[in-house]
Parts: structure tokens; sequence; C-alpha cells
């Protein structure tokens, strides 16, 4: 081999080495870049979870509450859910509820019937528990009901948002007498519904009431037992400022 084909060989193999090494350098630049935006939905995720614990209060609050949410990026808004009481003869009370949902990336928050759920489909975990209380085996079954009734809407955020949510809360208990007792809850995770109520001694299905494709997570309750449905009706204001 000539020096001058020895020197083309380099000049070839120098060129390669430095394609490579920028491939490599552009995989984990993009790689880190994933890293640093899951963390940051995932930061989002846990912060907006805590701050709806603080920032809704429908059971222990009467009246005016303010509190805010705050993430980076993402969005913010309500869904149409209902929670409906059965008994023997089917539904006897259907309050609409709804949800406040907050998304980003591949983590999601949502606020329903008084439970702050935390995940997507599949992979969902209650980070607050609904405010029902049912005893073992018969006795008395009290559903806690607290519906957002508002004007929440949809909020986006590329760069940071804080989100004012401003409640006034009432109450409103209705006794529904003795017999036996099933609990609908509408909602996109129902995994993390299905255990909840799996712990609290309950017989767990899921229908579609009104076909519209979200299902219901359905418990019943064993036993005879005397219900009383408590609806806090939460009149909730979601302002981005």
């Amino acid at each position: 081999m000539s020096g001058s084909d020895r020197g083309q060989s380099a000049v070839v193999g120098v060129a390669l080495l430095l394609g490579i090494t920028v491939v490599s350098l552009g995989v984990l630049t993009a790689s880190i870049g994933a890293v640093i935006d899951g963390n940051a939905a995932h930061a989002d995720a846990t912060r907006v979870a805590a701050e709806m614990d603080d920032s809704l209060r429908p059971i222990e609050t009467t009246g005016a509450h303010r509190g805010h949410l705050s993430f980076s990026d993402g969005t913010l808004g309500p869904a149409t859910r209902e929670l409906r009481v059965l008994n023997e003869s089917g539904v006897i009370a259907q309050v609409p509820v709804d949800a406040l949902v907050f998304e980003t990336e591949d983590k999601r928050v949502a606020f329903l019937a008084g439970a702050i759920v935390q995940g997507t489909r599949g992979n969902a975990n209650l980070y607050r528990p609904p405010p029902l209380t049912a005893s073992e085996n018969g006795g008395v079954l009290v559903v806690g009901a607290p519906k957002l009734n508002g004007s929440a809407r949809s909020i986006g955020a590329s760069g940071g948002a804080r989100v004012t949510v401003e409640t006034t809360v009432s109450h409103n208990r209705m006794a529904l007498g003795n017999g036996t007792y099933r609990v609908a809850i509408e909602t996109a995770t129902p995994g993390a519904w299905e255990r909840y109520f799996t712990e609290q001694n309950a017989t767990v299905s899921r229908t579609d009431f009104d076909g519209d494709g979200t299902e219901s997570v359905v418990a019943e309750f064993p036993g005879r037992r005397t219900a009383y449905l408590i609806v806090h009706d939460m009149r909730l204001e979601v302002d981005n400022g």
C-alpha cells in the first residue's frame, strides 16, 4: 500500500470515528433529555397530588376555601363522571360528581368523588381514599359524594403555571333506608378503585351505565344495612392566576 493510500485510509477512519461519536452523542443527548423530561413529569404529578390534597378538602371544609396547583408542563381540566348508589331495585341516587384531571407526559392525577388517584389506567393508586364508611358485614354504609359543580375549565401550560382553586362547600345528608347496597363510581382508572373496594370487603364488577365508553366500578357490600348519602357540593372555580 502506498503512502497516499495509507493517508486516505487514515482520513476515512477518522471520519468514521467522528461520525460514530456524533451519533453516540446524539443518542446520549436524547436519552438524557428523556430522563430529564420524565423526572420533571414525575415531579409535576407528585406536586399536583399533594396540592390537590391540600386544596380540595370537601369533607372537612364548610364555606369558602382557596388553594393552588403548580406545574411546569401539562393540562388541567374537568371530566364528566357519575357516582351512583343502588339497592335491590336499581339506581336510587345519581350524583354528577365529575373529576378534575391533571395530565403530563405519561403521568396523571385525578380528584374524583373525594379521592385522589395518581397514575394511568392499569398503573394507578389511590393517593387519598374516598369518603366512604362501611361496616364489615351489614350495619351501616355512609357514602360521601363530593361534586365539583363549578366552572372548571381546561388549562394548559408549557414553562410553568400556578392555578388558583376556590371552593365554597355545603353539605346535604340523605337517609336511604335499610337494604342491600351497591356503590358505582365512573372512572378511567378502575383498577385502583377495585382494589380499594375489595379492601372494604365489597365484591366488585364493572358496568358502563350510560354507554359513553367509561366504565363504572360497582362495589356490592355484604349484608343488609342502613345507608346514608352525603353530597358535598363544592362549587369549584379554577383560574389560571
